[in-house]
């Protein structure tokens, strides 16, 4: 069967001397692998297509197992990406952490989108920080362990301020929070934008300053909550750790 799709790659893998195997998150069928051969070859016609976040229209044919790429007309390389460091290493944890978190053929039109209109704007530089912070709050749902920001997660009032708890998967009121000693005292302004990353609308994201302390919390706590609730080890994030590192020395 012959299928024609809007696709970014978002894995590439060598499969023998001159092949490659490429993992494709599209609009129609969601994340499908597909065999380019040759592509390794300096001449061949899909060495330049078959490289990481290039978008384009595939067509390929669908088997049992993995399908074969007959054609690859590229739409954006989004080449800024590609050439910056930070910026790739950004990407490519998305990529990745959207990869870990979804399966194959489940075709998924609004994850084709968020991945799109992240690389759209880590390539017209939008802040890669806070891109990849709105990213991992709206892969959470996807994982399907979104934190409760609006009220407090064991009794539901609703009135700051709010510390945020790891252990009961969001904020605590004043009067909870004693629930848990290793509570964390939420900054504001973090609060505030949790709650936006949760409702925000990808295609309506612009250029969102954020203090350094602010941005410090939001990883943080992003990051302990995605170690205690998704627990994915991503080869891309430790990259992305060490890029991290080298830009603030």
């Amino acid at each position: 069967m012959i299928n024609k799709v809007e696709g970014i790659i978002i894995r590439t893998n060598d499969y023998g001397e001159t092949n490659k195997i490429l993992t494709l998150f599209t609009r129609e069928n969601g994340k499908v692998a597909l065999m380019a051969r040759g592509a390794k070859r300096p001449k061949s016609r899909f060495a330049s297509s078959a490289q990481l976040f290039i978008y384009g229209i595939f067509v390929y044919q669908r088997t049992s197992g993995i399908g074969t790429l007959n054609s690859a007309d590229i739409i954006d390389s989004f080449k800024d990406v590609r050439s910056d460091l930070k910026l790739t290493a950004h990407g490519a944890y998305m990529v990745e952490l959207l990869d870990k978190l979804t399966d194959d053929h489940e075709r998924n039109p609004y994850l084709f989108e968020l991945i799109f209109q992240m690389l759209h704007f880590l390539d017209e530089e939008i802040d890669p920080d806070i891109l990849t912070r709105i990213f991992e709050t709206k892969m959470l749902q996807v994982a399907g362990v979104t934190p409760v920001l609006d009220k407090c997660s064991l009794c539901g009032f609703s009135y700051e301020p709010f510390v945020f708890s790891v252990k009961n998967a969001g904020v605590l009121c004043q009067r909870c929070k004693g629930e848990d000693p290793h509570y964390i005292v939420l900054l504001p302004s973090v609060h505030k934008l949790l709650l936006l990353f949760q409702q925000i609308d990808v295609k309506r994201i612009g250029n969102i300053r954020v203090k350094a302390e602010t941005k410090k919390q939001l990883k943080d706590i992003l990051g302990f909550y995605y170690d205690d609730y998704v627990g994915v080890r991503l080869k891309s994030k430790r990259f992305l750790d060490q890029v991290d590192r080298l830009y603030d020395s």
